[in-house]
């Protein structure tokens, strides 16, 4: 208890109160600053705290206020995990966003002042979500992560060289940049066997700039050797060889700070009879078809027989076949004997792949008329072909050709499906584009020249049949061209050439109601695809409607360059057959912009949001 004696007046105990603050605050100055321990240093933010709500190998980081603008969407970061020291790779999928410090973003405080045009701005700070692509080992190399990194880690943004460096965007053909960080130019590697021609898919609405990018991806193949072959159903790229002049092309092509040019070395094909959009094209040239390149199995699917026109239709080539053989056409006579190389090559013949050699569209109508006519009891003979008419005032070959006939009818005897048959097959016929004397199929060796840009008008024929026929034709006959080459390269003797092969409107070429009855076509595109990783041979795919493409093309492609796509099923379809895009660029792929698509190649670390350049080409329609 206290006494009188050690009361201290009131005014004294206050002047020692006063005079412990100010040596207090002096021992305090004293001191020496706080500083940012070492590891800290150059940090942009620091690791958060889990929620419940958490998931693998996604975490979030927190920003100040000065590092908000400094971590854009896509930027590559390095955590290293304190106090474990471990140090990760991720990259920004979702932010950056703003958020109040100590308050919620929708606080009525904020609200209301908001509404009532104040201002109230408090201080706030940044947050982004970051996908961890691997954990770095010892050795720099990156490894998948078995732990995450600890909250309150330091974050720091890779510079665009180095990000560039890990997203392996680095290549031979320049698509674009990053949406985010223009100092990161994406490129595709068409120097590996394991990119291009594992198949691309250019997939999006009307106006989302597929032939922006198309045209892009042919002016830089053919500008590194890689021979194009282009198949244009409407007429959109026949002026490539002339500078664009759309000022809003030009204007883009001057912020990336390119030049219009036209893409040189290009040869514009129309088909007999058809026209091309580009009539003034320095290098026009017309070709036919060659019937006998056509799988009998193919044609049947493209002419949309049914069970009993099957039946008729192979039972009369199959006569067509005897035909030849007995009038010396294939295999050929020569001096009393059969050429025994043609003898070998029609009895190794596979007609899942090909035709018999020499036979024409000619030949398979007179004989399917023939048998028609014996069926029906009417006049026998040949109507169309010349051959077959010569033949027939040989006594000797017209008994050849009777013996035949009548061995096909004696196994039928309704006329009906014949008559169905040959409708179909006169329809053909009267197309124009088979087997046209002095007009020559397309030269392969001429189409697989380095840099050349073949490009196949098709925007006259008003016919997917026709469009479908050409284009089978040519897959096919660039693919016996191309084993050729690979054959000659493995046994030392030249080169492969670097073909890519461009298919527009592709859900018309094969369609998803259409694959199950075109099971050989389908085949037949599958082996191309399946042989031409090996070759050297690219298909691109281009489509705006991506949910007509059946589940096997897709599963055919490997690359993929996702324009906009608005519809939710066409979405939600892809997402089960395209693997490493996550969620966050699904989310933005219904509003991307004319020109920005999401690319994912497997040269590439993982799918990026690219802008893609401007062509410099000239289009006829821009998309």
């Amino acid at each position: 208890m206290s006494t009188e004696a050690d009361a201290v007046p009131h005014g004294e105990e206050e002047a020692e109160d006063e005079v412990g603050v100010v040596d207090r605050l002096a021992g305090i100055r004293d001191l020496p600053s706080w500083e940012e321990p070492a590891v800290y240093v150059g940090s942009v933010g620091r690791t958060m705290f889990d929620t419940p709500g958490a998931k693998d190998n996604s975490l979030t980081v927190l920003l100040p206020f000065d590092s908000v603008q400094r971590v854009p969407a896509q930027s590559l970061v390095r955590i290293v995990s304190q106090p474990d020291g471990r140090q990760y790779l991720g990259i920004v999928i979702a932010g950056p966003f703003a958020e109040p410090d100590g308050l919620r973003a929708d606080a009525p405080a904020l609200v209301t002042t908001a509404v009532q045009g104040a201002t109230f701005m408090p201080r706030y700070h940044g947050r982004v979500q970051v996908e961890l692509l691997g954990e770095r080992s010892p050795q720099g190399t990156l490894m998948p992560p078995r732990l995450r990194p600890l909250p309150n880690s330091p974050v720091f943004v890779l510079d665009s060289e180095a990000t560039a460096d890990v997203l392996r965007v680095d290549g031979t053909l320049q698509l674009g940049v990053t949406v985010g960080d223009e100092a990161i130019e994406v490129k595709i590697d068409g120097s590996k066997k394991a990119v291009l021609p594992r198949h691309t898919g250019v997939l999006g609405t009307t106006g989302g700039g597929k032939s922006t990018t198309v045209s892009r991806v042919i002016q830089q193949a053919a500008s590194t050797g890689w021979a194009v072959v282009l198949f244009d159903t409407e007429g959109e790229y026949t002026e490539l060889d002339q500078p664009t002049e759309d000022p809003t092309m030009l204007a883009a092509l001057e912020r990336r700070g390119l030049l219009p040019a036209g893409v040189p070395n290009t040869v514009l094909y129309r088909l007999v009879g058809k026209e091309t959009t580009n009539p003034g094209h320095p290098n026009v040239r017309e070709y036919s078809l060659r019937f006998s390149s056509l799988s009998p199995y193919v044609v049947e699917e493209l002419l949309d027989l049914n069970d009993a026109q099957k039946d008729r239709f192979e039972k009369a080539y199959d006569t067509a076949k005897l035909v030849l053989r007995d009038l010396g056409i294939f295999p050929a006579v020569k001096g009393g004997k059969v050429d025994a190389d043609e003898d070998r090559e029609a009895f190794e013949l596979n007609e899942f792949e090909s035709g018999y050699p020499r036979m024409r569209l000619d030949h398979l109508v007179d004989v399917a008329q023939m048998i028609h006519d014996k069926v029906s009891k009417a006049a026998v003979g040949p109507r169309v072909c010349r051959e077959f008419h010569a033949a027939w005032s040989d006594s000797k070959q017209q008994a050849a050709m009777t013996a035949r006939v009548e061995a096909a009818a004696a196994a039928t005897s309704n006329a009906f499906s014949w008559r169905a048959l040959l409708g179909k097959l006169y329809r053909l016929r009267r197309l124009g584009v088979f087997d046209v004397p002095k007009v020559a199929a397309p030269d392969y060796d001429d189409l697989l020249t380095p840099g050349r840009v073949s490009i196949f008008d098709l925007s006259d024929t008003d016919s997917p049949e026709v469009n479908n026929l050409v284009i089978a034709d040519l897959l096919r006959g660039m693919q016996r061209r191309q084993d050729e080459g690979y054959q000659a390269a493995a046994s030392g003797h030249g080169e492969l050439v670097k073909t890519l092969i461009v298919i527009e409107e592709a859900h018309e070429f094969l369609s998803e109601e259409r694959i199950s009855a075109m099971p050989n076509l389908f085949q037949q595109v599958s082996r191309i695809a399946k042989r031409g990783r090996k070759r050297w041979l690219s298909l691109m795919f281009v489509t705006q409607l991506p949910q007509h493409l059946p589940r096997q093309v897709l599963g055919l492609v490997n690359n993929f360059v996702l324009h906009k796509i608005n519809d939710v099923v066409t979405i939600n379809r892809l997402k089960g057959s395209i693997a490493g895009i996550d969620e966050a660029l699904w989310i933005r792929l219904p509003g991307l912009a004319p020109g920005q698509a999401i690319v994912s190649f497997a040269s590439m670390a993982r799918p990026l949001l690219v802008a893609v350049d401007p062509t410099p080409a000239r289009l006829r329609m821009i998309d």
